[in-house]
């Protein structure tokens, strides 16, 4: 049943030749590893207008230059990560230029940053997008949480079935949001040109505005710069591309780039011209299609595909996340199970954990993005901002041909995404604070996954120079808790490997238990060794594994091993082990960590 469950919702496995076939060309990963960045033009302006209203509508002119600001950086980042393409053209993005260049110990910050990241990216997604559509239907405003969550589970599910099915299917909404922005911001300047929009409705640029100062636009800088969230997911996703994918990732990246700073500048212009004012339960994108087209068929259309990129941005963190685990995984600093593929070639651990991350995170915030946003913003700052700094310090190293323009654009990239970090420790430090304590407990985590890898290897080498003794003979225990066909059957294949001795052991609660049974057995098993141990507080386990561990203390001192063989019977129907004790799997689990025991479970299959 289960098996028939797991091939309706995600498919038909399909074979490891396959997967060249799972490789995306550039127009569907433009649709998906740039749903992310292009999704944030909802939400960027606005958090620079929400920091503005502090002073008054009047500095909402402000928005223009800081988004010339915002652009600025965007174009030094877009031309840094295009270099990290071609330098590292097999991903891992900030992680592995950051490990490569300047140290473990900065690679593991960008790495672990960039996984929490991921995480609020699909957090931050879709509480966004559950956000526009309880804005156009107020009446489900209270339902936020179970919206948003049901969202995360519909994305885990597409992306369990692959990287092409769910590009396949993730590209046209991504397109359409694309065309309702270019439609909007059309007919919006086509108003504002024309004079159908009032002058009375904005500030004047220039215009003075008390109480306005440095520290207040810095933060509206930092606030609006949440909106190049997602710029690296391109670099960390490179094998997902087509070959050649160096160049495919780079050109991919560049368009993404050039619809971002179109979308940016003209949602921010619309809104400095038609006096938007940010409201709690009405986005910014919300107002600015209802002005310009009233409430009809185009502001629906606006306001559904804003929701569906919105939530299905939340998509970059399913491309990305399992990509970055790998090369962690790869560097042993995270469990290898994120190294495995499933059935569709994909990385399942990784996309369930980031579900199952992703919805405690809704849970916990209340699927309330403002709380989420600048925790997520400087989440991907910190990675900016090392990535950018390893950069420097590799042309500094390599210099290459044409090394110094390549360093400035780094430098000026690390300058500003570290300058936009301190403004978010600066001004939303209760926001943010957070980053400051698990940030360090994550770097620990992955140096105690490494340390413990690095110390299994040592241990399963075969140039170790441990040397075991050999085995002289064989000593057998077979807990006994009655005389049955299950005890008969493990009895046959303890005698059939023909071992020194064979101990059958029985755990007695009651005196007269313990003389019957030992009649009994005499009987039925004279050949067969029988102990009786009684157990004054009616547990099995303790006197049995001391029983064991006697046994095992004096077989080593001759070379002897003990092998304990534990009868089980199988039930027809795996519900009905619920109506059973289940001790045999109680003294597996403890004799598992007892040293030189071999412990052999021998099933007994119930034919009804």
């Amino acid at each position: 049943m289960f098996t028939s469950i797991k091939r309706l919702l995600i498919g038909r496995p399909l074979k490891s030749a396959d997967l060249g076939e799972q490789k995306i060309n550039k127009t569907k990963a433009l649709a998906i590893l740039s749903s992310d960045a292009l999704s944030s033009v909802a939400y960027g302006p606005e958090q620079i207008l929400i920091v503005l209203i502090t002073v008054g509508a009047a500095a909402f002119w402000y928005s223009i230059p800081i988004a010339v600001g915002v652009l600025f950086l965007l174009t030094a980042l877009i031309l840094s990560y295009r270099q990290i393409i071609y330098s590292y053209p097999h991903g891992g993005g900030a992680y592995v230029v950051s490990k490569t260049n300047l140290g473990v110990n900065p690679g593991l910050i960008a790495g672990g940053s960039l996984l929490v990241d991921y995480i609020l990216t699909v957090a931050v997604s879709v509480s966004a997008g559950t956000d526009a559509i309880t804005s156009a239907f107020p009446s489900l405003h209270d339902f936020n949480v179970e919206i948003a969550i049901v969202f995360v589970i519909l994305l885990t599910l597409l992306n369990l079935r692959g990287v092409t099915e769910s590009a396949s299917v993730l590209a046209y909404p991504v397109y359409l949001f694309v065309l309702a922005l270019f439609i909007l911001i059309a007919v919006g300047v086509y108003k504002i040109l024309t004079g159908d929009v009032s002058q009375s409705l904005h500030t004047p640029i220039g215009t003075p505005v008390a109480g306005i100062s440095l520290f207040i636009l810095l933060r509206a800088f930092a606030s609006g710069s949440s909106a190049l969230t997602g710029v690296e997911a391109i670099s960390n996703a490179i094998p997902n591309f087509k070959e050649p994918a160096p160049v495919n990732a780079a050109r991919t990246l560049m368009m993404m780039g050039a619809l971002l700073a179109i979308l940016f500048s003209g949602i921010v212009t619309l809104a400095y011209f038609y006096g938007i004012v940010p409201k709690a339960e009405v986005t910014v994108v919300s107002q600015i299609a209802e002005e310009t087209f009233g409430r009809n068929f185009m502001y629906f259309f606006i306001q559904g595909t804003t929701a569906l990129i919105l939530i299905l941005a939340a998509n970059t963190g399913y491309s990305a996340f399992p990509l970055l685990a790998v090369n962690l995984a790869k560097d042993k600093f995270i469990p290898r199970m994120f190294l495995v593929r499933g059935d569709r070639l994909g990385y399942s651990n990784g996309i369930i954990i980031l579900g199952l991350a992703s919805i405690l995170l809704i849970v916990t915030f209340h699927a309330e993005t403002e709380h989420l946003i600048p925790l997520y913003a400087v989440g991907v700052f910190v990675p900016f901002t090392l990535s950018q700094s390893g950069m420097m310090v590799k042309w500094l190293r390599e210099k290459p041909v044409g090394w110094m323009s390549k360093f400035i654009i780094n430098t000026t990239g690390a300058l500003i995404s570290f300058i936009v970090t301190i403004m978010f420790f600066l001004t939303k430090f209760s926001q943010v604070w957070s980053i400051l304590v698990f940030l360090p407990i994550i770097v620990f985590i992955f140096h105690r996954i490494k340390k413990h890898y690095d110390a299994v290897g040592d241990q399963l080498r075969l140039t170790t120079c441990e040397v075991s003794p050999d085995i002289k003979g064989n000593v057998m225990i077979l807990p006994v808790a009655g005389m049955t066909h299950v005890v008969e059957n493990s009895l046959k294949y303890a005698k059939s490997l023909n071992p020194d001795q064979i101990i059958a052991v029985y755990v007695a609660f009651e005196r007269e238990d313990e003389k019957k049974f030992e009649e009994k057995w005499e009987k039925w098993q004279p050949d067969i060794r029988l102990v009786t141990l009684h157990s004054h507080y009616r547990s099995l386990l303790g006197p049995l594994t001391k029983f064991v561990d006697t046994v095992a203390n004096k077989a080593k001192e001759g070379d002897y091993q003990v092998t304990v063989v534990i009868p089980q019977f199988i039930p027809k129907k795996g519900w009905h082990n619920i109506l059973h004790n289940q001790s045999s799997l109680l003294i597996r689990a403890y004799l598992l960590y007892k040293r030189d025991i071999v412990i052999s479970t021998v099933p007994y299959h119930l034919k009804k």
